[in-house]
């Protein structure tokens, strides 16, 4: 017979000292908590112990003879009552919110539901099924794992270039990782992932989910699955598909380690808005019901869930137990696993005061004050589904925000809409309009043209429309303001006319994002051509659409990549294409230059009419900083050559390129030019020259 302790009640969840496992479960409302062990396989219940204490309101007991490896879950009784906010059902065996790893994958049935399932009345018929067949189990963890000499790269926000990869898309067809490790965490640690991260020149990885998720029962049920894994249900654990069928629970470190070895960080991305328990609706797998009225915010009418997510149900971050366990799985993630920073999924609900978004929420507030948090990357996904649920620019200083007006102001601009010339200048200084303020700084700005959520770059260039059918829904999901042209054809083609545009604005696109003020981010896959066939929306798509095909590439995307590590290649050498503060046209250096003029084709300096002129796609930047030394780019989105007059800024002889993307050339030999003199600036093009002191 287990032997049976009072035990503490922190830390919470279930902790291997040594002798025995501490287990401590919060519930402010609960009048019983049962932790049940299961034995190996997880199938069988083998034993059930209500927990002896409850101290300030975590319920909490220490078994001796438990250790690491065992199974367990809990059951909790109190009032089921969706009237009042609380939908207690000791029948439901329930996942622990500090659980370290799971056993098993959730099995979809109506067992795991706390009401019954197609009864007119679900606030009042109670479910008694007991739903441990169908649910995976809790795993006591032995934390101790040796790193070694770890070292974060620690690369300052101003050098940081972003990868957003997916775990399993990044290896699942590469043909140099084994075959047990693709699409594994163990994969993607493999080295011939890793040196092509350091190849490309990138110095962070943002991985999509990787905390606990489980397959929507809708998807399960059409066939398809969750495969970016914004549906989070375990904050600690990470998702056990990614685990290899050769590793274990520190297969995540790691992977951690080998990319730390690589100079490249890790950020993850992290669903702290919401959890996979849906609404009223939802399945009880955990929160719901190990305390529903504490864990989430409730709507006026306590049987509904205030929503602003658009997925069923929102944090309740203002409670502090709540708040507690996103700051306590945070802290899990950086000192235990060692990441480097977090990209934070609809953001603005974790400052919203229901209506209202504060960027002084506790939340925010929480995180500035805290030694370790404070340390590491933020970024914020600035938006929400609720009231003014766009924030971009209002969040506190320290963290980065995605900088959506930054996508769709260059995507129009390449595509030739008019009006364009405003946002990409902004965007080419790293927005100061929305973000200088409070001492924040350019790479606050995280900027990006595509990401995970809609088309490829590939794509972006192939198709007008969304061709989403494979996900089921009559190609009704996913955005339609795209903002794509797809260059003379639809989808794929063999016009060499075509393909030769795509590739133009391809490079187009990619120098933009690489030679604008900010912080970069490029979509995996990006670099070498990875096409989801004009998928905007491929969230359920967990086959080759979505997975990296590393077989032989094209002449074409071969040459493409390598014109991206020449770009990224640049952007390490010279450092004024990453400046820390923000450009106003303040005078630098001896000769009092001011460090951005912006220029017409004519070669006069912009003035305030000429920034409103529709029609105008064509513009000129020149960058100077202290040293004398100047940058000059040129931007011509016209479908024809313009002539433009090479400014005569007083800072050299003659301009060097540097880049041309109409060529697709990086640092061409010979390519010189001179200040005032008059060429054609191709259609559709970006040009930059470089001039030292002569």
């Amino acid at each position: 017979m287990t032997r049976l302790g009072s035990g503490m009640p922190h830390p919470l969840g279930a902790t291997w000292d040594g002798s025995g496992v501490n287990f401590a479960f919060f519930s402010a409302h609960a009048e019983k908590v049962e932790l049940c062990l299961f034995e190996s396989s997880g199938r069988r219940e083998i034993d059930r112990i209500a927990l002896p204490e409850y101290t300030h309101e975590v319920w909490h007991g220490y078994l001796h003879d438990v250790w690491p490896g065992q199974l367990y879950g809990y059951r909790v009784h109190g009032p089921y009552d969706p009237k009042a906010g609380h939908r207690f059902n000791p029948h439901k065996l329930l996942l622990d919110p500090y659980a370290k790893a799971y056993h098993g994958e959730l099995r979809w049935h109506d067992a795991a539901f706390g009401y019954r399932v197609g009864h007119p009345r679900e606030d009042l018929a109670m479910d008694r099924r007991n739903s441990a067949f169908v649910m995976p189990k809790c795993v006591v963890i032995d934390p101790a794992v040796t790193w070694g000499p770890d070292i974060r790269p620690r690369t300052s926000w101003a050098d940081t270039i972003i990868y957003e990869a997916h775990v399993k898309g990044m290896t699942a067809c590469h043909p140099d990782v084994p075959s047990p490790l693709k699409g594994s965490f163990a994969g993607l640690a493999h080295p011939p992932a890793i040196d092509h991260l350091v190849r490309l020149g990138v110095t962070a990885v943002e991985l999509m989910p990787v905390q606990a998720f489980f397959d929507d029962r809708y998807l399960v049920e059409k066939g398809l699955s969750n495969y970016w894994g914004y549906n989070t249900i375990g904050f600690f654990a990470p998702a056990t598909r990614y685990i290899s069928r050769m590793g274990d629970l520190h297969e995540f470190k790691l992977m951690v380690r080998r990319l730390h070895e690589a100079g490249i960080e890790v950020i993850l991305d992290v669903v702290y808005n919401h959890t996979a328990e849906g609404n009223h609706l939802g399945p009880t797998l955990s929160f719901k019901g190990a305390d529903n009225a504490s864990y989430y915010i409730l709507d006026s009418d306590p049987r509904y869930y205030f929503d602003v997510t658009g997925c069923g149900n929102t944090l309740n971050l203002k409670h502090s137990r709540v708040l507690q366990m996103v700051m306590d799985s945070l802290r899990y993630w950086v000192e235990e696993v060692h990441v480097d920073g977090f990209r934070f999924d609809l953001a603005t609900a974790l400052g919203r005061e229901r209506e209202e978004f504060d960027h002084q929420a506790v939340f925010f507030e929480a995180v500035r004050q805290d030694p370790v948090l404070s340390e590491v990357k933020l970024i914020a996904e600035p938006w929400d589904i609720g009231p003014d649920g766009y924030q971009l620019g209002n969040f506190p200083p320290g963290w980065a925000e995605w900088n959506g007006r930054y996508r769709d102001g260059i995507r129009s601009f390449w595509k030739g809409d008019e009006h364009g010339i405003p946002d990409t200048a902004r965007g080419l200084l790293g927005w100061a309009d929305l973000f200088d303020h409070g001492g924040r700084r350019p790479w606050t700005s995280v900027n990006f043209i595509t990401a995970h959520d809609g088309f490829t770059l590939n794509d972006l260039v192939s198709y007008n429309d969304k061709h989403n059918d494979a996900n089921l829904e009559d190609n009704s999901d996913g955005h339609d303001d795209n903002r794509s042209w797809n260059c003379g054809a639809e989808g794929p083609t063999d016009d060499p006319e075509v393909l030769d545009l795509r590739d133009r604005m391809r490079r187009n696109m990619m120098a933009t994002l690489l030679l604008s003020q900010g912080t970069p981010m490029i979509l995996m896959g990006d670099e070498f051509g990875r096409t989801q066939e004009g998928n905007n929306n491929a969230y359920c798509q967990d086959n080759e659409l979505t997975w990296l095909d590393w077989e032989e590439h094209s002449e074409r995307d071969q040459a493409f990549q390598a014109f991206v590590q020449g770009l990224l290649r640049l952007r390490r050498n010279l450092p004024i294409l990453r400046q820390t503060r923000f450009l106003h046209g303040q005078q630098v250096g001896e000769r009092g230059n001011q460090n951005i003029v912006w220029f017409k084709p004519d070669g006069g300096v912009m003035g305030p009419d000429d920034w409103g002129v529709a029609h105008a796609k064509t513009i000129g930047m020149l960058l100077c900083d202290v040293e004398e030394f100047g940058v000059l780019i040129l931007l011509n989105a016209h479908h024809e050559t313009v002539p433009f007059l090479l400014p005569d800024h007083g800072i050299g002889s003659a301009w060097h390129t540097l880049v041309d993307t109409a060529e697709g050339l990086i640092e061409p030999e010979d390519a010189v030019r001179t200040p005032g003199e008059m060429f054609g600036l191709p259609a559709r093009s970006l040009l930059m020259f470089t001039v030292a002191e002569p």
